[in-house]
């Protein structure tokens, strides 16, 4: 057992999920700065404060997410290059119009729901409730998310 309680091996394998998750948060994160910066046309104003607002919630979760690896025994990749390489979530460089934007993020929301139902699962056989309680509130808010942003891309 960890100093937590859990089973150390199924510890040490959601600290690797959780830090494949990171990166990906990552990606997404510098994805979404970017649309914030270089947003442009009818919908700038409206858009740009949207991508301030979600880079936000983002980098809130960054650092959430980093603290549950440490909490689990691990310690949290922290170089870009690493985040790169294991990220599912790639650059979306170039873009400012709106649409494109927006659907980027969905994107970005769909891979990160896929990666956390996994560890979810994965979580809840290892008996870990702090893991399971922290990724169920990030799938009910980015599903909700999801829902918005489809509709105003419709």
């Amino acid at each position: 057992m960890n100093r937590i309680g859990l089973d150390e091996k199924a510890a040490q394998q959601l600290v690797e999920g959780l830090d494949k998750l990171l990166a990906n948060y990552q990606v997404l994160y510098q994805n979404v700065r970017g649309y914030h910066w270089n947003i442009q046309g009818d919908k700038f104003f409206e858009l740009h404060a949207k991508f301030e607002e979600t880079y936000t919630d983002l980098l809130t979760k960054i650092d959430e997410i980093a603290e549950r690896i440490l909490t689990l025994g691990g310690t949290p990749s922290h170089s870009y290059s690493s985040y790169l390489g294991s990220s599912a979530i790639k650059e979306h460089t170039g873009v400012h119009e709106g649409k494109a934007c927006v659907s980027g993020l969905l994107d970005g929301y769909q891979a990160l729901l896929q990666m956390q139902r996994e560890l979810l699962t994965k979580a809840a056989g290892a008996g870990d409730e702090g893991t399971v309680s922290q990724l169920s509130d990030y799938i009910g808010f980015q599903e909700k998310e999801v829902w918005m942003l489809s509709a105003y891309i419709a």
